[in-house]
């Protein structure tokens, strides 16, 4: 009797361990159903890639999804301990230490590049180097090439609030790439003929470039492909001459990384991210979009996901594809 009874005790908590376990959200197909986080620095394009992938996953394969803003710093330690899952738009060289760190711990998985045609560094508009007839915009700095020739035009990028020196607008505080920009300048020893100006944000840098590009003024500061600017104006970026912090990140692959949990835990989303690849000229067109159309990044991606059917739909399965176009 007494045998009996622990058999059928045995077999109500098997019972119940299998209702919680059901009630975790694993799915018939080994998923765990619980939120997957993506990396939010703030910048238009990496939300534009965080909402394709999202509603993708979201409609196609049954996750809820959230986002998580930080500084760069703060982004990847997250990314590193768990508590994100995944970055669609790693700058890697941007953060060079932090990221071989993660992949040589095995804390970090890269699992695609999103895009490789991308510049990133100091611009001008090309009418400050060529002039623009058209606006009877004669050339300001006809002999400006390189980093190095801004020793010649204080004068003309003078600083406002300093009429000593001139300005150049950085980076945003928090992006790593404006210490590196920083760094380069004083190397070059512009830094002391230039006071580096670091805006508060993204959208601050872009309306300083917008407003000088209107009115047809001087105007030197960083900027990256893919942006909106870039769709929107003709800009020539400023090369070197040898190799700096700066240079060294001007040019390079841009990454989808997650967390070492993710392709265990949801093994299908893994593989689309995987299969997830674009261009600078996909995310410029969706920024341009979202620009003049005063549109957010998740009605540029819902744009995206039903004009360019016949990329997206290359990244999933048929069955996910149909879930998400019916989704739409």
């Amino acid at each position: 009797m007494k045998q009996k009874s622990l058999l059928f005790i045995g077999v109500l908590l098997l019972t119940a361990m299998t209702i919680l376990g059901g009630c975790s959200g694993e799915s018939s197909g080994g998923d765990k159903k619980e939120p997957i986080i993506f990396a939010d620095e703030s910048w238009a394009s990496l939300r534009f890639h965080n909402e394709i992938a999202g509603t993708i996953i979201e409609k196609g394969y049954g996750y809820e999804t959230e986002h998580r803003k930080g500084s760069a710093a703060a982004i990847l330690t997250a990314l590193r301990e768990g508590d994100i899952d995944v970055h669609m738009e790693l700058w890697k060289k941007n953060n060079q230490e932090a990221y071989n760190e993660g992949i040589e711990s095995g804390d970090y998985v890269k699992l695609s590049v999103n895009f490789d045609d991308n510049f990133q560094g100091l611009y001008v508009p090309t009418y400050v180097i060529e002039g623009d007839p058209e606006r009877g915009i004669e050339p300001m700095a006809p002999d400006l090439e390189y980093i190095t020739d801004l020793a010649d035009y204080k004068d003309l990028f003078q600083d406002p609030e300093n009429k000593d020196k001139g300005r150049i607008i950085g980076a945003i505080p928090g992006w790593e790439v404006s210490e590196l920009t920083f760094q380069t300048l004083k190397e070059y020893g512009l830094d002391e003929q230039y006071n580096y100006f670091r805006p508060g944000s993204e959208a601050a840098i872009n309306a300083s470039l917008a407003d000088a590009y209107k009115n047809g003024e001087p105007w030197v500061g960083y900027n990256y492909e893919p942006n909106w600017v870039m769709g929107e104006y003709e800009m020539t970026p400023l090369r070197e001459k040898k190799d700096t912090p700066l240079s060294g990140v001007a040019e390079q692959d841009v990454e989808i990384v997650s967390h070492k949990s993710l392709p265990e835990r949801a093994p299908k989303v893994t593989e689309f991210l995987k299969n997830y690849q674009t261009s600078s000229k996909v995310a410029n067109e969706a920024l341009n979009y979202m620009q003049n159309k005063d549109a957010s990044a998740h009605e540029a991606a819902i744009k995206f996901l039903n004009e360019k059917e016949s990329l997206w739909t290359e990244w999933v399965p048929e069955d996910v594809a149909s879930k998400v176009k019916e989704g739409l």
